[in-house]
């Protein structure tokens, strides 16, 4: 039953789009060939390998490499029965050796790829063995004469005695030019021989081996090479028999490891699988899934049929049109109602595949997030086609292959129905469906079910594990629009696209009469609800928009506050340096005149000129002298006494308080031998 599904869902064409992506021939033949893992774990472990994969192809130069892997799976199976492998299957290995080990080193030196770290880590190589191969064979299948120095020595040999044979013939072409057909030395079998006329065979001695059609031409050796050609060939003889002596201890070596090199190769076709799959998902402009065995919400926003994006990029398909499948993990049911050729199968398909996708570790061609539970087996009833072979009707043929679903489902199962309960009388198969979708609500993890029974619309109202969704209709163009609307079932089309397409108006209103006019109540409230999920949609995109042209100015402004911020920050250190500069010197002028006060004239003339020149001084450098508002004394915590001491920050100085302070704050103080007066906010206790 999970093949049948596989095959309705097309799940083979998709498979075959994959294995364009593979880097070798192993990565294609098993992408065409793809294994639905059974369990969660497997699942996930598959998707961490596409994740790593993906990761890599867009940050390494060229993606990773699998260059010189080749299928070498027939030629391990005869090294398994201790079979003589051929040179081109030997250099074969040696090639897809060096290429695993280049593929490990690349991963061992990249980041962030655990999972794929930790599968060839597993990997053996056996670099001694591609070295001895190497070493014999050349790439084209040629043993190499250094591959023993017996076959060197034969192959010599062989050269001599092949020049000795060329330079006899071409000393007969020389003098017996007029009774050959061709100037040319050709040969039969593993004898080299000359083509001399019928007529003129008289003038060369030897054997003939061959005619012409025609019998004008003698293929005949000439007898003065009859014991070259002998010679050779029993060098060719010892050269082959040394050839096979070679080919059997390279294949002996072979045999002895022959496990390791089959696992070796079960690896590397499930690396290509990974970078397959990762390559397939950028294409597709795919997303990573989020999967999940409890209960979750299905969220799978702008979900669009891989296959066809694949007719629209490769086969000048129409536009493809995506749809949102947004599911509650509380609904278990949902009925997708609609026009005929309005998308419900493909919409159906299209979640089919996407379950499945993900499920081999396959990104999701919607936008994220992408949330999926896990689902153990995706069940399909899709197309009316019949049993032929077993003489069944359409609805028979549903039948049957329901009751197989029905056999198969667990809590963990998704099931996939098209045109439920169809190919029978519409009420009997409605009460079907009915009951079906029922059963189904108790029996497995999700039902999706298309159909055309009004009946089934009112489930939603009756059950709250079910929903309702519909393909739109475009009412103006009498087409689907191939968009799928949520809560909002499909209403019927066939009167108003009966008008439209010119029935007459009087079969119109008989068919209205029968139909009843409630119905058509029905669906001016479906139109309606309709009209107001498409003002909804066109306000939340207009939102979305604003939403995005918000965020680029938000980003814009704060660019622009973290650039004058800097700004601000570079200028207010250069001017604490200036200031830092200022007050230094102040303090270096107030102090000249503090000693020149304590050496000089005490006079209070000269303390008086002495306290103008340090408001000169606080004047010329500190940073403000804006005036400051008067602090009534109540609100100053520190009243000083007559006789205390108080430090004032601005001089750096301690200074003994001679009155106490009036309603504005000022007092008068002694600092060394000169008076002058304060406020409160200018001091500080001691």
């Amino acid at each position: 039953m999970q093949s049948e599904t596989l095959e309705l869902l097309e799940w083979s064409r998709l498979c075959r789009h994959l294995s364009t992506f593979a880097a070798t021939k192993l990565g294609a033949i098993a992408a065409n060939h793809l294994v639905i893992p059974s369990t969660y774990q497997r699942s996930q472990e598959l998707l961490t390998q596409t994740q790593e994969a993906y990761n890599l192809e867009t940050k390494l130069s060229g993606g990773l490499s699998l260059e010189g892997v080749q299928d070498i799976s027939g030629a391990l199976a005869r090294a398994e029965v201790q079979g003589i492998l051929s040179p081109l299957e030997l250099f074969a290995i040696a090639t897809t050796l060096a290429g695993a080990r280049n593929l490990r080193r690349s991963l061992d030196n990249s980041e962030n790829c655990p999972v794929l770290q930790t599968l060839v880590s597993e990997v053996r190589t056996y670099p001694d063995l591609e070295k001895e191969i190497y070493h014999c064979i050349e790439e084209g299948g040629t043993v190499l004469e250094r591959a023993s120095e017996k076959l060197g020595n034969i192959r010599r040999s062989a050269h001599q005695v092949r020049e000795k044979i060329f330079s006899t013939l071409q000393g007969i072409i020389q003098r017996k030019n007029s009774a050959l057909q061709e100037n040319i030395i050709t040969q039969r079998g593993d004898r080299y021989v000359l083509s001399v006329k019928a007529s003129h065979k008289d003038q060369i001695s030897g054997i003939v081996h061959d005619a012409s059609g025609s019998g004008l031409t003698l293929l005949i050796e000439p007898s003065s090479v009859v014991s070259g050609n002998n010679d050779l060939r029993q060098l060719v003889a010892r050269e082959q028999r040394e050839i096979e002596i070679i080919l059997s201890n390279l294949s002996a070596k072979v045999t002895a490891v022959v496990e390791d090199l089959s696992r070796l190769l079960a690896i590397l076709t499930e690396v290509d699988l990974a970078i397959a799959r990762a390559r397939y998902g950028y294409w597709l402009k795919a997303n990573p899934p989020t999967l999940s065995q409890n209960p979750q919400a299905i969220t799978l926003r702008n979900l669009r049929h891989p296959l066809l994006v694949w007719q629209e990029q490769n086969e000048s398909g129409r536009t493809v049109v995506p749809v949102d499948v947004l599911i509650s993990p509380d609904i278990k049911v949902v009925v997708i109602t609609g026009p005929n050729t309005g998308g419900k199968t493909a919409t159906l398909k299209t979640f089919g595949l996407a379950a499945v996708m993900a499920k081999v570790g396959m990104f999701i061609p919607a936008r994220e997030p992408v949330e999926l539970p896990w689902f153990d087996l995706i069940l399909a009833d899709i197309g009316d086609e019949q049993s032929l072979q077993q003489n069944l009707s359409t609805f028979s043929g549903h039948i049957r292959r329901i009751g197989k679903i029905l056999e198969l489902i667990t809590p963990t199962s998704l099931v996939l129905l098209d045109e439920v309960g169809a190919g029978t009388d519409p009420s009997e198969g409605s009460a079907i469906a009915t009951a079906l979708l029922e059963h189904l609500a108790n029996s497995a993890n999700l039902t999706v079910a298309t159909t055309h029974f009004g009946e089934l619309k009112t489930l939603k109202y009756q059950n709250p594990q079910f929903e309702n969704a519909s393909v739109e209709f475009d009412d103006v163009q009498l087409a689907p629009t191939y968009k799928l609307l949520w809560g909002i079932p499909g209403r019927s089309n066939a009167l108003a696209i009966a008008r439209r397409l010119g029935l007459p108006e009087n079969i119109i209103d008989d068919a209205q009469n029968h139909v009843g006019y409630g119905s058509n109540e029905i669906n001016l409230v479906i139109a309606e609800l309709e009209a107001q999920r498409r003002r909804q949609t066109e306000k939340t995109q207009d939102a979305t928009i604003l939403l995005a042209e918000m965020e680029k100015l938000h980003n814009e402004i704060s660019n622009k506050s973290q650039q004058l911020r800097s700004q601000y920050q570079e200028l207010r250190a250069k001017q604490e340096m200036e200031v830092t500069a200022a007050i230094n010197q102040a303090k270096k002028e107030i102090n000249r005149v503090i000693r020149k006060l304590q050496a000089g004239d005490q006079s209070p003339q000269s303390a008086q000129h002495s306290d103008q020149r340090m408001v000169q001084i606080g004047k010329m450098h500190l940073p403000s002298q804006q005036k400051q508002p008067s602090v009534p004394i109540e609100a100053v915590k520190y009243i000083p006494k007559v006789g205390d001491r108080v430090r004032i920050p601005k001089l750096d100085k301690v200074a003994q308080v001679l009155s106490l302070p009036n309603s504005s704050g000022e007092f008068s103080v002694r600092l060394g031998q000169m008076k002058m007066s304060v406020n409160l906010k200018d001091v500080e206790a001691i």
